[in-house]
């Protein structure tokens, strides 16, 4: 018996349909609409008018500018890293590969916190280090070039992930025929393993574009404050000024983001076309670096300390001060801002409790929802499974901004039984399940697709019904894939900023939209502190998400 007669009946197969076309496609059309025909008739004159607004063509550039340049810096710092991580023998590969990995499981927002409070003049690590900026001095990482550097921190664990998985595949037996042939392994590595990583280099260049066009974290944190705008922060700017009166402009904006983030997703997919059966397995190819090996491992841990670890120790110095530009001894150490944002200040502490309760909603009715999705799945052909994937990884694909635009126009005007759903906690909720739901389905397909024919034959011959083979063999069988996908939605919603910047209301504050409002009203010390609980809760699900890793199938987890 196949997984696909694990569920009876063509009732699942409408039900996940329906499911799927509200969760994906629904979204997406209603902006097409709002975009091209808000009047109920198409009208492009219009909708070109909307987009060659001159502040429309200033962010536009100013996206695909710090997008394309933070690309490239992610494959400066990411590409190393792959190579050194997958085919060298430097010590220490593991725990760098997991360092790498970090900036891409903490928040945009997070992430530009860090590297604002390294580089001020009221940085508290470099007054403690004699090296603070003079007062009044212009943070050098705010405007263009600090958007560019940190895209490429950000994004440089998607290149890494994306070169790994390639190099893993090279077979040692091409690395030894070239050495044999007398050319240095420098050699080896530029004339046969480069060019057959050019689909995988491309796929993570593409990769890392779409990741900076859709970013509104980095450019709202380093870009607002000087008039820097990009397509999201312009987006968000109009939409904190004008409200929803302004949508179908914003409808319009949010298609062309979609449009370039799209473009971006199909250059990726064109090169993965080029990835299969290229080369025969077997061995895995390995560069010995010999006298070499610390000194690789040395610089890896400088570069890992200067991107990773020093900007998350300025967010820390900076949240033990009582206040900006008090220098951080013994005497004036204080946990004071903790205190304030965890059990004192109602807006802090409501967010951390909302944030929670909607993380955890999510993951809960994900990991719930998709082994039926998945098992349903499997009765399809190859090209439709690929079709329907397609279309759960439409919301994840596209920018948050997009999505919260999207779920602005389904849910701005009251529905029947449920009324507006807007300005509402349970808009949020839609919006990540939504968001996240091919984060949950993708370690659950992977797991049903494992599971042996053999078990549900032999429970089906002894009279087991579908309903009971499901939860005695199939469910037990895919759980451990169900938990870890809604423990990588939980992180992935739970320091959100991208979408619930447009959808919080009063009273349904997010961790990430409370974060960014309180930088932006000068209170960066309990911004700091946020950030470094938000943190310290990340790091502790990342490890047990690792100590899990046994259980799960191989590919969950990008790390590993």
């Amino acid at each position: 018996m196949s997984a696909s007669s694990r569920l009876g009946g063509w009732a699942p197969v409408v039900l996940v349909l329906l499911v799927v076309g509200v969760l994906s496609i629904l979204p997406m059309g209603r902006l097409l609409v709002a975009a091209l025909a808000p009047g109920g008739e198409i009208d492009l004159t219009a909708f070109w008018e909307r987009l060659t607004k001159t502040a429309t063509q200033r962010a536009l550039w100013r996206t695909l500018d710090t997008a394309f340049f933070g690309a490239v810096a992610a494959m400066v710092i990411g590409g190393p890293f792959a190579v050194a991580i997958a085919l060298t023998d430097m010590p220490g590969r593991k725990i760098l590969g997991f360092l790498l990995l970090l900036p891409l499981m903490i928040a945009p927002q997070v992430t530009a916190l860090s590297w604002l409070h390294l580089f001020g003049p009221s940085s508290t690590l470099l007054g403690m280090l004699g090296l603070a900026p003079a007062p009044g001095t212009p943070n050098p990482i705010l405007g263009r070039n600090g958007i560019i550097l940190l895209y490429g921190v950000q994004h440089a664990p998607i290149v890494f992930v994306t070169l790994r998985a390639g190099l893993s595949r090279i077979p040692g037996d091409l690395v030894e025929a070239g050495r044999a042939s007398g050319a240095s392994q420098l050699r080896v590595l530029l004339t046969i393993v480069l060019p057959l990583m050019r689909p995988y280099l491309l796929a993570a260049a593409a990769l890392a574009f779409v990741s900076g066009v859709g970013n509104f974290g980095i450019p709202a944190l380093l870009g607002m404050p000087v008039n820097y705008l990009t397509l999201p922060t312009l987006i968000y700017q109009q939409m904190a000024s004008f409200g929803p009166g302004v949508l179908p402009q914003m409808a319009s904006l949010s298609v062309l983001i979609a449009a370039l983030a799209l473009a971006g997703v199909a250059l990726q997919t064109l090169a993965s076309r080029h990835r299969a059966a290229r080369y025969a397995g077997g061995k895995p190819a390995r560069f010995a670096l010999g006298h070499w090996r610390i000194a690789t491992a040395i610089f890896a841990w400088l570069v890992i300390a200067s991107i990773l670890v020093l900007p998350m120790l300025a967010l820390i110095t900076t949240a033990l001060v009582p206040a900006f530009g008090v220098p951080l001894t013994a005497e004036t150490a204080t946990l004071t801002n903790f205190a304030e944002v965890l059990t004192r200040q109602a807006s802090t502490m409501r967010a951390f409790r909302n944030s929670i309760l909607l993380s955890g909603a999510a993951a809960l009715l994900l990991a719930l929802g998709v082994i039926p999705v998945a098992l349903v799945m499997e009765r399809f052909s190859r090209r439709k499974q690929r079709l329907l994937q397609g279309a759960i990884d439409l919301p994840y694909a596209v920018p948050g901004i997009v999505l919260a635009i999207a779920c602005i126009l389904l849910f701005l005007r009251p529905l029947p039984l449920i009324g507006s759903l807007y300005a509402t906690a349970a808009i949020i909720l839609i919006a990540y399940l939504m968001r996240f739901f091919t984060l949950a389905l993708k370690p659950v397909t992977t797991a049903v697709a494992q599971i042996p024919a053999d078990l549900t034959e032999a429970a089906a011959s002894a009279g087991a019904g579908s309903l009971r083979r499901l939860i005695t063999i199939v469910v037990p069988l895919v759980a451990p894939a169900a938990v870890a996908g809604a423990l990588l939605v939980f992180m992935s919603a739970f320091n959100e900023l991208t979408v619930s910047a447009l959808l919080w209301s009063s009273g349904n504050e997010t961790l990430g939209v409370v974060l960014f409002s309180l930088e932006e009203a000068g209170l960066g010390t309990h911004a700091a502190a946020i950030a470094v609980a938000s943190i310290v809760m990340v790091v502790a699900m990342l490890v047990a998400l690792d100590r899990f890793a046994k259980r799960l199938p191989a590919g969950v987890l990008p790390w590993r």
